[in-house]
């Protein structure tokens, strides 16, 4: 963190206004990583189960990693790395892509939590 130098000092008040957020922050900062890491995990497992049911439907189809690079245009490493979950976040472009190739269409939608 870089530190921020003042042509004036910090008075008293100051002082403690800043004190009280920094506690506030402390206080908060654990509830805020544990949600980031529930909706990344949570992300996460959607991300293998579209990915899942797109390898199934391409599998289903018969064709091969080969097959989708000639009707998607994209590297079949970079489809290989899709599909066995090390490439880790993948745009809506690159599934939609994907879909289109096995004949499905990705939807994304919002609902209510």
């Amino acid at each position: 963190m870089k530190r921020i130098i003042r042509d004036r000092k910090v008075t008293p008040d100051e002082a403690a206004k800043n004190a009280a957020i920094r506690s506030q922050i402390q206080a908060e900062l654990p509830e805020l990583i544990a949600r980031h890491h529930a909706r990344l995990a949570q992300r996460e497992e959607y991300l293998r189960d579209v990915l899942a049911q797109l390898r199934a439907s391409r599998e289903q189809l018969g064709l091969s990693l080969a097959d989708i690079t000639e009707k998607t245009g994209m590297d079949r490493s970079a489809l290989s790395k899709l599909e066995t979950g090390l490439r880790e976040n993948p745009t809506v472009d690159t599934l939609a892509r994907y879909a289109e190739a096995v004949g499905k269409k990705l939807v994304v939608s919002l609902v209510d939590a």
